[in-house]
């Protein structure tokens, strides 16, 4: 056996361990009984400790250096080099990572996420705190781990979207303001009617699956190897390449919700079915220092696709001409009065509202700048846990205009902190900026592109994507894969003229919108 094949073979051995974890995950937020929460955390615990105890142990340094000799004259774009590179990086910093700390967090994480889950509906945030305060502390200890320069969150940037830091966070932000504040003020002036009310009529709830698991398939989503299931909150996740599942919550009198979010859940499930299965179990499809089986690039690389299949995709007017008179078919008193331009219009209406995963484009950033601003606040301490909900409010109202009138729609309305994601949600907004170029790049490379999507041929973006992002997994960061495609690096103007462009139409400029 090769020095190579022996790093490999260790790697998939840990890779196992973490699809293990994946599994309980996905039970314990789909299937597992409310009592089961505290044993599964135990449980998350042990493997998580054991998966980062191989990672970081004498044997993992060896193999690295092993492999590291055996792999220095490969090709700079070479799977195997990129594999052994990504490793060595992961490692020098896993090492400093307490294996108690990692025990601790995965421990807390399924009884926090329970409770939330139970809070939630309740609004009941007072429940809620005494299990995120734990949170926030082992969060802090974290970064301290890992190491910053000039914020926590630096850490955290590390983790989820290598090559990031906060103060290229605040840069890009300040030109994505710039860009969407005018814009929103230009449609807030419009008048025009936006017919959100016809997505709030009761739509049962098995006729919006079979339709969203339909559109779904269309995209590419193989269900030899994935299912939909429902969940509290939306998410997809993954068991190597073969088997790759996503998740929904479905509101009988909001239709919208669960559609786009399957469509958004599906992005992310072309990207881990896309993957080339020579990667499977391997360092480019393993992510060492957030514990976690997953083969795109970064967080935001991976959010490009949720966003572009649901946004560039899925609310495209294209899309609807096409996909409306089969939804009017299954749905037909409920849209009996409703024509396509109606609908269109309703899926991309814009107006500040209080949910963020149910946010038009326009204003769907400044959620995220809410959230990101809060946990800044909480890792460096000007914000404490017990804070939460007036400092939600207050931002809510400073950055969009409306106040949540309970807990239930404002601060207990994701399941991240629950979950210890700190600092994911900025990727977000990184995906939608990388969803821009990636388009634009695909435009340019394939000029029929347009016509194909509008007959609702998908394979030409979808193998575009698949060869030029999906298939290389985490060989190449999400800077080098925006160079490789678009020739630039991260460039938030694609991501603006899409959305001047399409709510220039949407909403146009009259002579009294423009005094």
């Amino acid at each position: 056996m090769s020095a190579f094949e022996e790093f490999s073979d260790y790697v998939g051995q840990i890779n196992d361990l973490l699809c293990t974890v994946n599994v309980l995950n996905w039970d314990s937020r789909t299937q597992m009984p409310s009592g089961g929460a505290a044993t599964r955390g135990k449980q998350l615990s042990t493997l998580l400790q054991l998966a980062q105890g191989r990672f970081t142990s004498a044997e993992m340094g060896r193999l690295i250096d092993r492999a590291e000799s055996e792999v220095q004259g490969d090709d700079a774009d070479s799977y195997r080099l990129r594999a052994v590179q990504s490793a060595r990086s992961a490692f020098e910093i896993a090492r400093r990572i307490p294996s108690a700390l990692v025990a601790e967090l995965a421990t807390r994480k399924t009884v926090a996420e329970q409770v939330w889950e139970e809070a939630k509906p309740a609004g009941d945030f007072a429940r809620f705190a005494p299990y995120l305060a734990p949170m926030v502390e082992l969060q802090k200890q974290l970064a301290d781990a890992i190491g910053y320069d000039d914020h926590p969150y630096d850490a955290f940037l590390t983790m989820y979207e290598p090559g990031m830091t906060s103060q290229r966070l605040s840069v890009l932000f300040s030109e994505l303001k710039a860009g969407l504040l005018p814009l929103l003020q230009r449609i807030q002036a419009s008048g025009l009617p936006h017919h959100g009310e016809v997505l709030a009529r009761h739509f049962p709830v098995e006729t919006q699956r079979a339709f969203g698991l339909e559109i779904a398939q269309e995209f590419g989503y193989d269900l030899s190897r994935g299912r939909l299931d429902v969940s509290a909150h939306p998410f997809e996740i993954s068991f190597t390449r073969q088997d790759v599942r996503i998740t929904t919550r479905y509101q009988p009198n909001y239709l919208a919700g669960a559609i786009f979010g399957i469509f958004h859940e599906t992005g992310h499930a072309l990207y881990e079915q896309g993957v080339d299965p020579s990667l499977t179990r391997s360092a480019l499809t393993t992510d060492f220092l957030s514990l976690y089986a997953v083969g795109g690039a970064s967080f935001g690389a991976h959010e490009s696709q949720s966003r572009l299949w649901e946004n560039q995709v899925g609310r495209s007017r294209a899309f609807w001409l096409l996909h409306f008179p089969r939804l009017q078919s299954l749905f037909p008193q409920q849209l009996a009065d409703v024509d396509v331009e109606m609908f269109y219009r309703a899926v991309n209406r814009v107006r500040p509202s209080l949910i963020r995963v149910e946010a038009d484009e326009v204003t769907y950033n400044l959620h995220i700048m809410l959230r990101t601003e809060i946990e800044m606040g909480l890792l460096d301490g000007s914000i404490a846990v017990a804070e939460l909900p007036s400092v939600w409010n207050g931002k809510m109202e400073e950055f969009l205009g409306v106040t949540p009138p309970n807990n239930t729609v404002g601060v207990l309305q994701d399941v991240h902190w629950s979950s210890g994601h700190f600092g994911t949600f900025p990727t977000y907004t990184i995906g939608n900026v990388m969803a821009g170029q990636f388009m634009q790049a695909a435009r340019r490379d394939n000029p029929g592109l347009d016509d194909a999507l509008a007959q609702g041929n998908y394979q030409p973006l979808l193998g575009w994507l698949t060869e030029n992002i999906y298939r290389h997994g985490r060989a190449f960061s999400p800077q080098e894969l925006l160079l490789r495609t678009s020739g630039q690096t991260l460039q938030a103007a694609p991501y603006l003229e899409y959305l001047q462009q399409k709510y220039g139409d949407l909403y146009p400029v009259t002579q009294s919108t423009a005094l």
